[in-house]
């Protein structure tokens, strides 16, 4: 069975972007945690989170826990933020990876592209990065930043509990496309 990372960015002493009455690491352990119930409920694949509560956890110590494990996909949740008026969504790779993250991702992009034209989300797109947990992961390695959370428009669906569900669900069923995992009966 196919194992999947699942990493919600910043937590403990580092927030993360703030903004709106929101704190990044809050966020993203939301999500990550609902895409993880979404990924084990729906579909045959093991799943690993590099972070269940509010915890310091090194760049080093997200990338080596999926190395360790030999994942197949290392997938980071994030949101964005800039000066409050940018919006939207976009997601990393690496500067440089092979043909199979690039498949991967489009698929994985694809699939959230259906979450974002519901809630009518600016699609920022595929972009890569040098960033330390794509760079030192040895799977194929997404990094999704979920909104901008300085963006008053962005932060009120963050804080809307029905987006964040879709949001995962979308994830889930990126990931799940992506690596072709086989649906639960």
């Amino acid at each position: 069975m196919k194992l999947v990372v699942i990493d919600p960015g910043h937590g403990g002493k580092d927030p993360g972007a703030v903004g709106n009455g929101l704190q990044e690491k809050d966020v993203a352990l939301s999500i990550a945690l609902k895409t993880d119930w979404y990924l084990n409920n729906y579909y045959k694949v093991n799943t690993l989170v590099t972070r269940y509560t509010d915890k310091d956890l090194s760049l080093q110590d997200r990338s080596k826990i999926s190395n360790n494990k030999n994942a197949d996909l290392f997938f980071s949740v994030h949101c964005n933020a800039f000066d409050g008026n940018a919006y939207g969504y976009e997601d990393y790779t690496y500067l440089t990876v092979g043909q199979a993250t690039k498949s991967i991702r489009e698929t994985f992009h694809n699939k959230v592209t259906e979450v974002l034209n519901k809630y009518n989300i600016r699609n920022r797109g595929m972009k890569t990065k040098n960033l330390a947990v794509l760079r030192e992961t040895k799977a194929s390695a997404i990094l999704a930043e979920t909104l901008f959370i300085d963006n008053v428009s962005d932060s009120n669906l963050l804080k809307n509990p029905s987006f964040i569900e879709d949001v995962a669900r979308a994830y889930a069923d990126g990931v799940a496309s992506a690596l072709n995992l086989e649906k639960k009966k």
